[in-house]
């Protein structure tokens, strides 16, 4: 009786699992790395259990996740592809490709031809921008092209590549297309691809835009070539503007945090901002809170845990820290040569950071001094691609290969 119990939960067991894991675009639901149905282990584990392996190709785009559904991102030979894939199996329902031009930058061969964004997926479709700048719109179960924007003239990237990742608000995605020296930020209807409003006002970067309430009012955050700006959704129009220029080599590239309706965003060179936006007398204006220059991110997104902000400075060759994002003051660093770049998640009590040599450090989040609670060799070759957090584990995108990889073997 017990067992045939069992066996009739099962599938409700399976499916609630499959409804529970929602990881739909770059840094998951809220651009902040955080999920509530992550469960800590009770121990770390000495080591992770390999649930499955499928070659997909190379980039770093994400793996997005979806009612039991992967969908991935990637480049193989002169194509990009994008997979759908059975989370429970790791075998592929379907594979799109299509040719993608690009001519790499000087110096950027190391990274390869991308794609560098990640896709987003929302109301059954997945939105994929290319390394080129071409934003393409699939239908999810399907895998049908819907369509696609390619925006005109030459300038349709920035010089290293679209790296930017959409984002989906009320049934339009958002990005920002175009080069350094000419951009727009654009919203597409999502259904139907039409062009809802545009914004030239600002040329593109590298960083990804969230989106968040400020003052009551749901806006739009970015950090394009010239500054840190919120927008408003329903126009495109600039409601507040913070001066935060790429000037040469000192990229934008970060995605900016929001906390305690500040924003902090931090630049190569260029230290960490904390940018306090006001609305006062229906008019709006902005403000820093504090500046801290040790804290000089490069490629890394901080995240925040337990109201401390986590992050990677470039200085000493990469080195982790914790800092007070109230005040700005830097709580602990962390050894340098830790690598030229970290995607964190946060867990409770605890921040994940993967670094571009395949190691997942399990960092404790509550300490006052750097801790290594564990430590994991999660791929043999380069992990520039952000993980992804399921219940009990993550997925992994290395070089050429996706796995999914569990903190339990139960």
């Amino acid at each position: 009786m017990h067992r045939l119990l069992l066996l009739l939960a099962l599938p409700l067991l399976a499916a609630a699992q499959k409804d529970a894991v929602q990881w739909p675009g770059w840094l998951g639901p809220n651009r902040d790395a955080q999920v509530s149905y992550f469960k800590v282990p009770d121990t770390w584990p000495d080591k992770l259990v390999k649930n499955w392996e499928l070659e997909v190709g190379t980039g770093y785009g994400t793996p997005v996740v979806v009612d039991g559904a992967i969908y991935q991102h990637a480049r193989q030979g002169e194509q990009e592809v994008l997979y759908r894939v059975d989370l429970a199996t790791g075998k592929a329902a379907w594979r799109k490709a299509w040719k993608t031009a690009f001519k790499m930058g000087s110096g950027g061969d190391r990274h390869g031809k991308g794609p560098k964004s990640n896709p987003v997926v929302d109301d059954g479709r997945v939105f994929t921008m290319s390394i080129n700048g071409t934003l393409r719109a699939w239908d999810a179960a399907t895998g049908e092209a819907l369509w696609r924007h390619v925006e005109a003239g030459n300038d349709t990237h920035p010089y290293w590549g679209t790296t930017t990742s959409p984002i989906v608000e009320d049934g339009k995605v958002i990005a920002h297309v175009g080069s350094c020296e000419k951009g727009a930020l654009i919203a597409w209807d999502a259904a139907t691809g039409k062009v809802v409003w545009r914004n030239d006002a600002d040329p593109s970067c590298y960083s990804s835009p969230v989106v968040t309430t400020l003052e009551g009012v749901r806006q739009l955050v970015e950090w394009n070539h010239e500054a840190v700006v919120g927008v408003d959704l329903r126009s495109g129009k600039v409601l507040w503007r913070f001066p935060f220029p790429h000037r040469g080599n000192a990229q934008n590239i970060p995605t900016p945090v929001v906390h305690a309706g500040k924003i902090l965003a931090g630049g190569e060179d260029r230290g960490m901002h904390c940018v306090v936006p006001s609305y006062r007398d229906k008019k709006w204006s902005v403000s820093s809170a504090w500046f801290n220059k040790e804290a000089a991110t490069d490629h890394t997104t901080p995240v925040i845990n337990g109201g401390r902000l986590f992050g990677l400075s470039q200085f000493g060759r990469g080195t982790f820290y914790c800092l007070n994002p109230i005040s700005g003051k830097v709580i602990w660093q962390g050894p340098a040569r830790t690598g030229a770049n970290a995607t964190f998640l946060s867990v409770l009590g605890h921040v994940l950071a993967l670094t571009p040599d395949g190691t997942l450090r399990v960092l404790d989040a509550t300490a006052d001094s750097y801790k290594v609670v564990k430590s994991y060799q999660v791929a043999k070759d380069q992990t520039w691609a952000p993980p992804t957090l399921l219940p009990d584990g993550l997925l992994i995108k290395g070089e050429r290969n996706l796995f999914r990889l569990s903190f339990s073997n139960k």
